[in-house]
This record gives C-alpha cells, sequence and structure tokens, in this order.
C-alpha cells in the first residue's frame, strides 16, 4: 500500500480570542494564507504540484464562510489551479481534513495535499453561524425528547460520573500551563511555530498558573436548569480547567513517500492508522475513549506501545477519562501541555496538534504518536503517526 507522509506542520502561535488578542486585527483568510505560504517556501515546493487543500474550519459564518480554504489559498498567492475545500467536523475539522488529505495520497487521488485549519474566534464568534439556536431540536425531538446540552454541561456530567473533583480537575490544568511553558522556553515548540503579524509566541500560555490560583474562580455554567436532569452535577468546570476562546492557523504537507523521493525531500512521519466514530450526543465528550481502542485495533498496537498520546484538552475531564478507560500513561498524556494552555482555535485544533506530537517525537526520538479529539454531536477522530 502507498504510505501517505507528513513532509512538515506548522502553526501560527495561539491568540487570545477576544478584542485586542495577537491576531484578532488579521482576518481569518489572511492568517491562514500566511501559513500556507510558509509551508510551501520553507520546503522549497511550487504550490503549482498541489493537487488539493483540505480546511477545517467551525463557525462557517462571516468572515469565515464562503470557503475559507479556497479564499486562503488565493491569498496565499498559489496558482488559481489549485483546489481547495472547506470541512467541518466541529472541533475535528482540521484532524478530519488531514485524514482526507492522507487517505486521498493513499488511494492515488493525490500526489500532494495540504490538511490545515483556521479559526478566529474573535472575528466569527462561536455560535454566530447557528445564532444562537439548537438547530438540531427540531428534527431530533423524536429521538432525543429532552434536547441537547451545551458542552459545559456535557464536561461536568462526565466530571461528576467519573469522579473528579474540582481540585484534579485544577490540577491538570495547571499542569498543561506548566509543561508548555517549560516547552516554550526550552525552544521545544520553535519548529512548530510561524509568526502571523506580530505574534510569535502563544499568548494563551500562562506560567505562574497554579491550582491554588484556579480554585477561586467561579463555574462558568452553573445553571439549576440541569440539576434535575443530572443531579450528579457539582458545578466544577471554570475557564481556568477548560480551553480558551482562540485565534489561530495551522497546516500539515502530506504526501506520498514515492513522491516525497522525487521532490528530495525528507519525510518526517507518516500516517499509520485512522479512525472516526460516533458515540453518546448528550455525553458528547467521551467518544475518545472508543475512537482509540478502533485505532489501536486498526493499527494492530496496544496503548503501551504509544510513546505520547494527544488528547485534546477542551475541558480537564476529558483527557482524564480517557487516561483513565485506557489506562494510559500520565506521563506520556498531552506531555507539552495541551488546549487549556495552548488555545483551541477549533478548525485549526487538529493540525496544531499534529505539529506539536511530531515536534515531541522527533525531540524525545519516539516512534508512535497518538491524538484523538473529542468534537460536539458525540464525535471523535482518532490517528496514529509513526515517526520516520
Amino acid at each position: 500500500m502507498r504510505s501517505a507522509v507528513i513532509v512538515d506542520a506548522i502553526r501560527t502561535p495561539s491568540g487570545k480570542g477576544k478584542a485586542g488578542g495577537g491576531l484578532s486585527e488579521i482576518h481569518p483568510a489572511t492568517l491562514l494564507a500566511g501559513v500556507l505560504a510558509e509551508l510551501v517556501a520553507r520546503n522549497d515546493l511550487d504550490p503549482a504540484l498541489v493537487d488539493d487543500v483540505v480546511t477545517g474550519c467551525v463557525t462557517q459564518a462571516g468572515e469565515q464562510a464562503g470557503n475559507i480554504g479556497r479564499t486562503a489559498v488565493l491569498a496565499a498567492g498559489f496558482p488559481e489551479s489549485v483546489p481547495a475545500t472547506t470541512v467541518d467536523r466541529q472541533c475535528g475539522s482540521s484532524q478530519q481534513a488531514a485524514h482526507f488529505a492522507a487517505q486521498g495520497v493513499i488511494s492515488g487521488a493525490y500526489d500532494i495535499a495540504i490538511a490545515c485549519g483556521v479559526e478566529s474566534m474573535s472575528r466569527a464568534p462561536m455560535f454566530s453561524n447557528t445564532q444562537g439556536k439548537d438547530v438540531n431540536r427540531g428534527p431530533l425531538a423524536h429521538r432525543y425528547p429532552e434536547g441537547f446540552v451545551q458542552q459545559g454541561i456535557s464536561a461536568e456530567v462526565i466530571a461528576a460520573r467519573w469522579k473528579y473533583d474540582r481540585a484534579a480537575l485544577d490540577e491538570f490544568a495547571a499542569r498543561s500551563h506548566r509543561l508548555a511553558a517549560a516547552t516554550a522556553a526550552a525552544g521545544g515548540f520553535d519548529r512548530e511555530l510561524v509568526a502571523a503579524g506580530a505574534l510569535t509566541a502563544d499568548e494563551t500560555i500562562r506560567p505562574s498558573t497554579t491550582a491554588e490560583g484556579l480554585a477561586g474562580l467561579r463555574p462558568a455554567f452553573a445553571d439549576d436548569q440541569y440539576l434535575t436532569r443530572f443531579p450528579e452535577i457539582d458545578w466544577s468546570i471554570t475557564p481556568g480547567n477548560s480551553s480558551p476562546l482562540t485565534d489561530g492557523a495551522s497546516a500539515a504537507l502530506i504526501m506520498g513517500e514515492d513522491t516525497a523521493a522525487k521532490l528530495g525531500l525528507r519525510p518526517r512521519a507518516r500516517f499509520h492508522s485512522f479512525a472516526v466514530l460516533g458515540d453518546d450526543p448528550l455525553l458528547m465528550l467521551t467518544a475518545v475513549v472508543p475512537a482509540t481502542r478502533k485505532v489501536l485495533d486498526r493499527a494492530g498496537l496496544a496503548i503501551d506501545d504509544i510513546d505520547a498520546y494527544e488528547v485534546n484538552e477542551a475541558f480537564a475531564p476529558v483527557p482524564l477519562v480517557w487516561r483513565h478507560e485506557l489506562n494510559a500513561d500520565p506521563e506520556r498524556l498531552n506531555p507539552r501541555g495541551g488546549a487549556i494552555a495552548l488555545g483551541h482555535p477549533l478548525g485549526a485544533s487538529g493540525t496544531r496538534i499534529l505539529s506539536t506530537l511530531l515536534n515531541h517525537l522527533e525531540q524525545t526520538d519516539g516512534r508512535y504518536g497518538l491524538m484523538t479529539m473529542c468534537e460536539a454531536g458525540g464525535l471523535a477522530n482518532a490517528t496514529i503517526i509513526e515517526r520516520l
């Protein structure tokens, strides 16, 4: 079977997703265009050779509407012949973009593809594409008569059901900042980061964060209307143990191993296995567990064969539940911090995590890396890469 390899993966720094954030003055298509232009330039690749650009973006409204992938390709100066499409698998959108790009290479449909993602949460606020409405309520009322809940409530429910109290959540959040700050100070992110505007480093990392400091924050989703339905809720989810609103863009250069050889490019890793899976849409955030089991089974690997696991830190209980259910080594979980510190720019998070995982494997001489992402609607993608 033809191998799909990763030649490079880069990202912008994470900007605070609000007015005054380091990337908030940059149009999201311009933000992604800068990453695309840098990706081909630093690999001395003629962009005319790119067969497709698959782009993840969640809030496809306002400045992010109208196939932002194509807009960014043209803004980056790529030839008009280079196509692009924009996909939405919620928070896993650019991880799914990487799956589509790699699977296209494996099948022979592509020789070279770029998987990328962008989200400007400061300029295209979350839920602005739904105008705050529960768009699923009508067509799914017969199957889910009580309706869905927002992800923060889902995080509260799983924290309570798996018995993770506020102290455990805050300690995990502090760990995320501690590890991210240490990696940044050691230059561990340097190879994956490309400046955007004046921003050259992640502005979401708070090196001084402690569990004791986080303990003073108020719960973000407390609403007593949910207590009848979910009496176990203890109101433990705060802005401190959740991922912050974030702006960012990221991209990965993917091609056939044979194509890389012809072009004289060195593959850094190959895609080993893929999985995508649906789970309970009410709990919503737990699909990472069965998705991981599915991808490990497809790969013929055990969790202990994996050198590093990246489980997106949308909320602290998600990686904690994943770690418990997989009996995974806590030291290998998000070893450079996760989205609580590095931010979660929705559609860009998948290829952002891919770039961080790839660099970690290279800098620690690891072989296998696994990444998985919880997604709205009870979905999850899981990917295993092998360093070359």
